[in-house]
């Protein structure tokens, strides 16, 4: 497994912005599909967005419009962006990556209030 370092969440109130981040450590980033996930307590995990490799990237329908997730491969690091956030965006995220098998991160708790 490769190791995996989020931050950045945190509490804010609805309609506020939060910028996740997650390091990953030893090489061949740039060759990983990444990117995050989230689960709710009592619910499934769920994907919020993915990047891979060549750059495209792909969005839950719940987040698309809201959420940019980013990469630099030189910093071997993901990035989400939130926007316009909702209580029910309340969840811990958890950074993903995949280069011949899944890591993930410890998870980082994001609360928006209402």
């Amino acid at each position: 497994q490769v190791q995996l370092v989020e931050s950045g969440g945190g509490l804010v109130q609805a309609g506020g912005s939060l910028r996740l981040s997650c390091a990953a450590a030893g090489s061949g980033f740039g060759a990983s599909t990444v990117g995050w996930y989230r689960q709710a307590p009592g619910k499934q995990r769920e994907l919020v967005a993915i990047n891979y490799s060549g750059g495209v990237a792909n969005y839950a329908n719940s987040v698309k419009g809201r959420f940019t997730v980013s990469r630099d491969n030189a910093k071997n690091t993901v990035y989400l962006q939130m926007t316009s956030l909702k209580p029910e965006d309340t969840a811990v995220y958890l950074c993903y990556l995949h280069r011949y098998f899944d890591s993930w991160g410890q998870g980082t708790q994001v609360s928006v209030s209402s």
